[in-house]
């Protein structure tokens, strides 16, 4: 009796393009960043981020749309990186002033990096006063994270470790405080801060910010 014998199935072919697709947005975004950080916005061209990345222009454009959307997106995944959304989970074990002080010391290291110093300076050039560039910037990374610090913050009043009637507002304080001189003055390039100095500056603002918010 003949039986009939029939071939295996051949097995399933993965999705085409995505793991590569996802790798060669990665690969735009840090060649991005190197030029932006070395030549400033105007200075790197699509063509020089295209090079850098080993893609083509159109392979740029049809992942960013266009320059502007390329800039906020290298805001959005640097700050992603430096202060990651684990940052601000609430973790009530530790005591508040330690996770003010974690925050505070990943901050003021992300501010004073290469990469967001150079971001700092090209938004601050004249020909950004008309450009949408600072409002997707303000967006894509200050924002983001003025608001998981402000969710941070809403925890710990709920559990009656601080007193605050507007809390966003407590959120940008608290930035701003942490900025402060030092971060202007690098951005005049007039000074070398020591890690000593850093340190003590943030000691200082975060034992400020809880004075002001203590529970009365």
């Amino acid at each position: 009796m003949a039986t009939s014998s029939t071939s295996p199935k051949p097995p399933p072919r993965p999705a085409p393009g995505r793991p590569k697709d996802l790798e060669k947005g990665s690969a735009i975004l840090d060649a991005a960043r190197r030029l932006f950080t070395a030549h400033g916005y105007d200075g790197a061209s699509m063509d020089q981020i295209a090079a850098e990345a080993g893609v083509s222009k159109l392979t740029v454009y049809s992942h960013f749309g266009d320059k502007e959307t390329l800039f906020a997106e290298v805001v959005k995944s640097f700050c992603e990186q430096q202060l990651p959304a684990s940052l601000f989970e609430s973790m009530p074990e530790l005591p508040l002033r330690e996770r003010l002080m974690g925050v505070a010391r990943a901050f003021f290291a992300m501010i004073s990096s290469p990469e967001a110093v150079a971001g700092h300076r090209i938004l601050c050039s004249p020909r950004m006063a008309d450009s949408q560039l600072p409002q997707r910037f303000w967006q894509a990374g200050p924002q983001r994270v003025q608001d998981a610090f402000a969710g941070m913050l809403e925890r710990r009043v709920a559990r009656g470790e601080l007193q605050i009637a507007d809390i966003p507002r407590a959120a940008s304080q608290f930035f701003t405080l942490l900025k402060g001189e030092p971060h202007a003055r690098m951005m005049f390039g007039c000074c070398d801060l020591h890690r000593r100095d850093i340190e003590r500056h943030l000691e200082a603002t975060v034992d400020l910010f809880l004075r002001a918010y203590a529970p009365r």
